[in-house]
């Protein structure tokens, strides 16, 4: 089902910097009425107010605080698109000494926050004709990668749930596209020692955009992601997307 952007309220987590402030602005860009910047601190959204204006509304989510995340949901209750971008990478091989400790904090923001955010905003998006819920997962989520790859773990769950989570609530037309970028110019790209290769954050925000329009539900958005989704795509179309 396709959904377009031009003309909805929006809400993207993690909207301060790096991808999440890539989506506020392409959101902007395409037309959102209204996009609910989510964050951690309210005042690093500033600059974003500063920016855009009353166009954005800056609004407490903390996915390691679970209390916050509800809380938002009443708040915004009238959105018609949740982003969920923010995330964290813990840099862990397996047998690493703490490769449970950092696995254990990437389940609850990555996975745990992922279905908090889906809970919550499930209803929301119901009352509003369905709209849209967008998760960032990643390339992360299809392979692992030794030196970080506790994060690929939380990933790989995350995108497990977005599948299921796509399943039940296409029963209330709501429209769930799953983003596996590759390296892109962050700060996570830096933590993970592959600034080297990134590309920049508007390949993710503009197809967000695109895939939405076209009803997709994967995005493999950069060159090292769309060389993966092209070896995936045959059994993404046969085994993966179809709703049964």
């Amino acid at each position: 089902m396709a959904f377009q952007v031009a003309g909805t309220t929006a809400l993207v987590t993690g909207a301060n910097r790096g991808i999440g402030k890539a989506i506020v602005e392409t959101l902007l860009q395409n037309g959102a009425a209204k996009v609910y910047a989510a964050v951690r601190i309210l005042e690093s959204a500033q600059p974003l107010v500063a920016e855009h204006g009353p166009s954005i509304v800056p609004i407490l989510i903390d996915l390691d605080k679970p209390d916050t995340i509800p809380a938002a949901a009443q708040v915004a209750d009238h959105v018609q698109l949740v982003i969920n971008n923010a995330g964290i990478l813990c840099c862990a091989k397996p047998f690493d000494t703490n490769a449970i400790t950092n696995l254990q904090e990437e389940i609850n923001t990555n996975v745990f926050g992922l279905l908090r955010m889906a809970q919550a905003f499930a209803p929301v998006l119901k009352a509003n004709g369905g709209g849209a819920f967008v998760q960032l997962n990643s390339l992360a989520s299809l392979r692992s990668f030794p030196q970080f790859s506790t994060y690929c773990a939380s990933k790989a769950a995350a995108y497990s749930l977005t599948q299921a989570i796509r399943s039940e609530l296409a029963e209330q037309n709501t429209h769930v596209l799953s983003v596996h970028p590759g390296p892109i110019d962050t700060d996570m790209a830096v933590d993970a020692g592959i600034q080297d290769l990134a590309e920049p954050t508007t390949l993710v925000s503009e197809g967000i955009v695109a895939a939405l329009a076209a009803g997709d539900f994967h995005l493999f958005p950069d060159t090292y992601a769309k060389e993966i989704g092209a070896a995936y795509e045959s059994f993404a179309k046969a085994v993966v997307e179809p709703i049964t």
